[in-house]
């Protein structure tokens, strides 16, 4: 067994955060204190690992001149002690707010505390003094306070705006604290927290609700997640403070690189932790490869030189707590139809544009395409149509091919003179089979001899043919022959080498997921793209089954499909995503896809999903079509993707290009991630 079992989120660089929202009492220390105590045993209980609290928490913030009331003030120090005594047995990280005293001035703090052991106090750097707020009236600033300790709750601890704190066991977790303000401010402390290696990056916050203050939170807690490559945990004040002339709304909210992961429920009555596990590793290989991140800590003096790093144990027991996170099963499928919408209106026209700069630069006078009836030619096709449109160039120029082979079906065939008949091309027909017979003949292979022997020389023969015809006519009709295939099977190494599918004059596909296309071509329907009868046809070829149709059916009838082959491109595109974007070790891959993958009935499908393709996989199938995946990409594929012809980057998810997003060898082994996979996993999983 592994010393850190598969199930567990600590295996697998997470850290379960919660956002909190105690209900609060108007200057009375003693209750606040009991009820961050109720709200840290419940996080205990859920297994956080970081707790964030509102600004002033333990003292109340709305509570004017009485800040400086010194029965207020002692009443605030033994309510921090009463809350440190407690935490002796709890486990997770308490970032509190209190107002405390140092050398004859009282400062707005956030207090971690941690086992009983109060770990450091951080001063509010940037104090509002406008509208509504009057903190200059009472605190003072801690801009500028380093290396110092305070006395407090009996104990003596770091105290100033240079700590960050580590966990000592845990690699990753790493945590800085910044109070309200200091977020709105030009330059967030938070930012020199991050660069000093904080991953996470946590908010202890007062802050009144008016319209649209809660959108303006969220954006910022998006764009210092993003900027700073780090999670973000904010949590606001709620119900129970004073409302003599503002209001409270109880916002809590955690960002991770720019996407909310979680968010509470505003103006509830009830206490509240919003709790989700934040990934550090995936962080931390962000920061890894963004080397603008590594520049900008140079450009500010290295930070992690000036602040000190306050260690912790963090001690998990790497049990199962389950994972409490949105995990996309489609990371390049938005799950919200107004986020759908966008990004195919993005993708859709990353295509065009790149197309027709394409044949506007070359001077092309006509395009030459392959139609299959399938998908990807029929997205390609598309594309291109929309391209002439935009170039004022009649759509006759566009030369549709269909080649048929030994298994094309008449169904796929008809789509595809449907398709181009309603688009207006220029269509022409090919029967590839003559000239099969005839190389396979010339190669003495068994089927020319009348043996059913369909083995991959005999695929390959037909998909070379097609590639073969479609630039010779494209010498002769002065024209570029349009690639069709797509990313996903870029990945995999699902294309036929050189004088096959993967080599065009221009891959238009080539950064498109197969899971997308799908959703690309419902879009162009929905949108009107283009008119009723082809409309039709598009819902015709996005009922029809994946395949190649280069085998002819088996004696049930039953077509050649891709994905009895080589495995569901749903689950290939979440780890051609997870593992070539993200870098993440292929047993944490197996770990998400599970939680992604294992009941059909969580979560949230993507937007006009048909019902019979809402699926589920448990963790064997995922583990097997890993392994594929990963032998596929690393060792056997490479070499197809290093010499590919140019195509447009439409995903943030990533490409394939070696000109771009990835550079690898092609004579690599895929070894050491299979070997990881196996370690990871449950033992039997992979057998």
């Amino acid at each position: 067994m592994s010393a850190k079992p598969f199930h567990s989120i600590h295996a697998h660089g997470l850290v379960r955060v919660g956002a909190c929202t105690p209900l609060g009492t108007v200057g009375d220390p003693a209750a606040n204190a009991d009820a961050t105590i109720t709200l840290a045993r419940q996080g205990h209980e859920a297994g956080a690992d970081l707790l964030v609290f509102p600004e002033l928490n333990l003292t109340s913030y709305a509570i004017d001149d009485l800040h400086v009331q010194d029965a207020l003030i002692e009443a605030t120090e033994a309510g921090l002690a009463r809350l440190v005594e407690a935490s002796a047995k709890l486990s997770p990280v308490l970032c509190v707010g209190a107002a405390l005293r140092r050398n004859g001035r009282l400062y707005n703090c956030a207090v971690a505390v941690h086992r009983g052991r109060i770990l450091g106090v951080v001063p509010k750097t940037f104090l509002p003094n406008y509208r509504e707020y009057y903190e200059k009236r009472w605190f003072a600033s801690g801009m500028g306070l380093t290396g110092l300790d305070i006395r407090v709750a009996g104990q003596i601890a770091p105290f100033g705006t240079d700590l960050i704190f580590a966990a000592k066991d845990y690699r990753d977790f790493v945590f800085h604290m910044e109070i309200c303000e200091d977020f709105w401010a030009a330059t967030p402390p938070s930012t020199m927290g991050a660069l000093a290696g904080a991953t996470i990056l946590t908010n202890l916050s007062a802050s009144n609700i008016v319209i649209g203050k809660a959108r303006e939170r969220a954006m910022l807690c998006a764009a210092q997640s993003s900027r700073a490559t780090a999670a973000y945990v904010y949590s606001a004040t709620g119900p129970g403070e004073s409302t003599t002339d503002v209001s409270w709304d109880g916002q809590g909210m955690v960002f991770e690189l720019g996407d909310e992961l979680a968010q509470s429920e505003r103006f509830d009555l009830a206490t509240e932790i919003v709790l989700v596990d934040v990934d550090v590793a995936r962080i931390a290989l962000e920061r890894a490869r963004m080397g603008t991140f590594n520049d900008a800590a140079r450009a500010a003096g290295d930070p992690e030189a000036r602040f000190r790093r306050i260690g912790f144990a963090h001690a998990s027991e790497h049990r199962d707590i389950g994972l409490i996170r949105p995990v996309r099963r489609y990371p390049f499928v938005p799950n919200t139809e107004h986020a759908l919408d966008e990004d195919c209106y993005e993708a859709f026209n990353i295509q065009v544009e790149a197309l027709r700069k394409r044949l506007a630069a070359t001077g092309t006078r006509r395009l030459v395409v392959g139609v299959s009836g399938g998908l990807d030619s029929t997205h390609a096709l598309l594309v291109a149509a929309k391209a002439f449109d935009r170039m004022g160039r009649p759509r006759t120029d566009i030369l549709g091919f269909t080649m048929p082979g030994f298994a094309t079906g008449e169904a796929t065939k008809a789509q595809a003179w449907d398709l181009m008949n309603a688009l207006g091309i220029t269509g022409a027909e090919i029967d590839i089979t003559p000239a099969a017979r005839q190389m396979l003949g010339d190669m003495k292979h068994p089927f020319a001899s009348g043996e059913p022997v369909h083995d991959i020389t005999f695929e390959n023969v037909q998909a070379g043919l097609r590639t073969d015809y479609l630039f010779r006519l494209a010498n002769q009709r002065e024209g570029m022959v349009l690639g069709t295939g797509d990313l996903s099977e870029l990945a995999l190494g699902w294309c036929t080498y050189g004088v096959g599918d993967q080599m065009s004059h221009y891959a238009v596909n080539a950064g498109v997921p197969k899971t997308l296309i799908q959703h690309l071509i419902r879009w162009e329907v929905r949108t009107g793209q283009y008119d009723a009868a082809t409309a039709e046809v598009l819902e015709r070829i996005l009922a029809t089954e994946i395949s190649p149709e280069l085998v002819p059916p088996g004696a049930d009838g039953q077509v050649q499909s891709t994905e009895s082959i080589i495995g569901p491109y749903a689950l290939h595109d979440f780890f051609l995503h997870h593992i070539a974007r993200g870098g993440q070790k292929p047993s944490k891959v197996a770990f998400l896809a599970m939680h992604a993958w294992g009941d059909a009935s969580r979560g949230v499908w993507p937007a006009e999903m048909p019902e019979e393709a809402k699926g589920s996989y448990d963790l064997p199938t995922i583990a097997r079509w890993l392994a594929k995946f990963l032998d596929r990409f690393f060792r056997t594929s490479q070499f197809k993707r290093s010499a590919i012809p140019n195509g447009p980057k439409v995903s943030g998810g990533g490409a394939l290009s070696p000109r771009g997003d990835w550079r690898a060898p092609s004579d690599g082994t895929s070894r050491l991630w299979l070997d990881e996979l196996r370690a990871g996993l449950p033992e039997g999983t992979l057998d």
